[in-house]
């Protein structure tokens, strides 16, 4: 008996030993792998853009296809099955870069402020701190990674077919999509959420529905995250080739129609060599998949917008379109400090709360467990006591930024043991626009969301937040972090405490919630617009008065779809490439859209 409870210890520690070995070393196994599963990912030095003894150029694509995000990674491995394409990404690989790959890294890709990291920070005229992906797969590869599908509504409005845009869902969903392990932090919100009236509880689903759910991820049972980058699997491998640190410099036009058209592109290598693709046929596209900030940069650095601003930076103008840029949203993020006095859980969003007044509720947990975590500035992660805002607006120049964040690595991360319960607002009305500040692509453009400048965003913001201090308070949260109830007066100082951003605070930010919505506001990444339907492009996404030149992307939306985007967007991707096939090849396309294969 003893010689069998002897084995099973054995066999039971050599299953505890394998689990943190697949744990640890998922990132290492997958760049081995990726080098099999995609061996159309090169380097963009590798390219030739010579011309052949006849003339011919050497190479040319019936689509290129600029960004290889979250909607250019299922747009390019879909269109790949029956044209040649061409994936041009100005980032690198996500395949074995742990700080990608896994969960627990979540925070570290984002503070990482240096000309290679996949996550490039900007900050918006507002004074809100915010990031861009630089990487191969795109907002995917730095989200919170919450998966959940847009409202019929949202599809009906934007005139898509809902049976291809579920088999589209479908798609992705086998691919990368997982149901998560519920943690501790998120079933007491839920519970608190029900109790707040926010009902009826609708389980696990993908459906936006009024009410509290959970919802999906993209994180799996082992904490590793799947990208848009692995539906690059369901490609054809020998009509797909993907450059990685491609960074295009702008769209190449033949003007002597009377329209434009799309000719190619220019892009450098990450030796900083310029090459050229070119289109194949008159059928061929351009086209623009840089995400709701790089697209509207991208049309302006090619020349196409305002007449007025593409003078001002010495572009020549290929299309005078006022639109180009305007239109920029950003929901608006609030978020409330819980503090607890026992060691969290760490989790990323996982349930939400829809309401009928335009308030989605979610939450985060855990990440003062990390040493790492507190040098964290964005979205919502802000888990930092300090103000920046102490520092006088003229002197917060990038270094004073880096010698801010460096200070508070002194800071006890016990101070940040506990969560945030994030308030935000669905289809704000307020909005921006954006501009280039040179032209320089890898420069971020200047980017301004006006956020809560309209009254009825503002009242939206004051009713989520006095749900979320609701919430805190309740017995749910109260016996689960083992803290006393705290007034709303201390749960907002903490509140204000723990959140950064380039807004001055005010002395009344806890007795105007008014006040402390505008001081404390952040950003999920949810921007979009700039390259709006019906003013840039027409409802098949084609750029309006231009030939051959298409975009896919959250630019062309006038609101952010469902709670949390990404869902929507990997769908747009698949949805659109379905759709360019069938439009242009009719029955002979003949792809299911449900089979990751297909």
């Amino acid at each position: 008996m003893a010689s069998v409870c002897a084995l099973l210890n054995q066999l039971f520690l050599f299953l505890l030993l394998w689990l943190y070995t697949l744990s640890s070393s998922q990132a290492v196994h997958h760049q081995y792998n990726s080098e099999f599963r995609y061996p159309f990912i090169k380097k963009a030095s590798s390219f030739s853009s010579s011309l052949s003894s006849s003339g011919r150029r050497d190479h040319t694509y019936d689509y290129i296809v600029v960004g290889g995000g979250t909607a250019g990674c299922p747009l390019a491995a879909t269109l790949s099955q029956k044209f040649n394409v061409l994936l041009l990404e100005r980032g690198g690989m996500p395949f074995g870069n742990a700080n990608i790959s896994l969960l627990q890294n979540f925070h570290i890709t984002l503070t990482d402020t240096s000309s290679t990291s996949a996550s490039q920070y900007f900050i918006s005229t507002d004074g809100v701190l915010n990031s861009r992906a630089r990487v191969l797969g795109g907002g995917t590869c730095i989200n919170a990674g919450f998966y959940t599908r847009a409202s019929t509504r949202f599809i009906n409005k934007v005139g898509w077919d809902l049976k291809l845009v579920n088999k589209s869902y479908s798609w992705v969903e086998k691919q990368i999509v997982h149901r998560p392990k519920v943690a501790p932090w998120q079933v007491v919100v839920r519970d608190s959420l029900l109790d707040l009236g926010v009902a009826p509880f609708n389980g696990f689903t993908y459906d936006h529905i009024y009410g509290t759910k959970f919802g999906g991820t993209i994180f799996d049972r082992f904490g590793r995250r799947h990208t848009a980058a692995e539906l690059l699997a369901s490609a054809d491998p020998h009509k797909l080739t993907v450059l990685v640190h491609a960074t295009v410099q702008k769209v190449l036009f033949d003007t002597s129609g009377k329209r434009p058209k799309a000719a190619g592109v220019l892009f450098r290598d990450e030796n900083g060599n310029q090459h050229q693709a070119f289109l194949s046929n008159s059928l061929s596209e351009v086209i623009l998949s840089c995400g709701a900030i790089g697209t509207p940069q991208m049309l302006l650095l090619s020349g196409v917008g305002p007449k007025a601003e593409l003078k001002e930076m010495k572009i020549s103008v290929v299309l005078n379109n006022k639109f180009v840029g305007q239109g920029m949203a950003d929901n608006p993020l609030n978020s409330v400090f819980v503090p607890s006095k026992k060691p969290v859980k760490q989790s990323l969003i996982q349930t939400v709360g829809i309401t009928k007044m335009g308030v989605y509720i979610e939450a985060s947990s855990g990440f003062g467990q990390s040493k790492d975590s507190i040098q964290c500035h964005h979205g919502i992660v802000s888990a930092e006591i300090g103000q920046l805002s102490t520092i006088p607006p003229k002197q917060r120049t990038p270094e004073a930024i880096q010698a801010y964040i460096r200070r508070k690595k002194d800071i006890p991360h016990e101070a940040f043991r506990g969560g945030f319960i994030l308030e935000k607002i669905s289809n704000p009305i307020s909005t921006g626009k954006l501009k280039l500040i040179n032209t320089n692509v890898e420069d971020n453009p200047s980017v301004t969301f006006n956020y809560f400048k309209h009254p009825h965003d503002l009242q939206r913001c004051v009713d989520g937040i006095r749900m979320a201090t609701k919430m805190v308070q309740s017995e749910h949260f109260t016996n689960f972090t083992q803290c006393d109830k705290q007034t709303t007066d201390k749960i907002l100082n903490m509140s204000v405490s723990a959140n950064v951003n380039l807004i001055p605070k005010h002395t009344n930010d806890t007795k105007s919630l008014e006040q402390f919505c505008k001081d404390t506001v952040l950003s999920i990444w949810h921007y979009h617009g700039g390259c709006h339907v019906g003013k840039v492009v027409d409802r098949e996404h084609k750029v309006l008065a231009v030939h051959r030149l298409r975009i896919v992307d959250g630019s062309v939306f006038d609101e952010s779809p469902g709670t949390n985007p990404q869902a929507t967007i990997l769908m747009m991707g698949r949805y659109m490439g379905l759709k360019i096939l069938r439009d242009r090849l009719g029955k002979a396309a003949g792809l299911g859209a449900d089979q990751p294969g297909a």
